[in-house]
């Protein structure tokens, strides 16, 4: 049974940093693109980022320049280092992988996974003004 688990949300102040991880554990972990989501309440669910095999990232324009995703594949764990923190980037985040190889493709390109996809249960991101 494949796991992701989230962890390094908290509150933050506007122009702040945060680290987010995720662990993956039984992930045939280098081998496929992870990625990176976000949901505020109302809004629909967003991709932030991806990562492939490669390293090769992707990144929404809303966080293009002050996100960074990466990759420990010795730990298997994928991060998310937030820069410059906005409100609006108050929101659940989410790390999620394709289950099938056949997703990999929008999962790097266009940071999308179907509903379907391994998710974690997420963690929270709250920035104040």
């Amino acid at each position: 049974q494949v796991q992701l688990e989230e962890s390094g949300g908290g509150s933050v102040q506007a122009g702040g940093s945060l680290q987010l991880s995720c662990a993956a554990s039984n992930y045939y972990y280098s081998t496929w693109c992870m990625a990176w989501f976000r949901q505020a309440p109302g809004k629909e669910r967003e991709g932030i980022a991806s990562i492939d095999n490669d390293g090769d990232t992707n990144y929404a324009d809303s966080v293009k320049g002050r996100f960074t995703i990466s990759r420990d594949d010795a730990k298997n764990i994928m991060y998310l280092q937030m820069n410059s923190v906005k409100p609006e980037d108050s929101a659940m985040y989410y790390c999620a992988a394709p289950v099938y190889y056949s997703d990999y493709a929008k999962c790097r390109s266009e940071i999308k996974v179907p509903n379907s996809a391994y998710w974690g249960s997420g963690t929270q991101v709250t920035v104040s003004s």
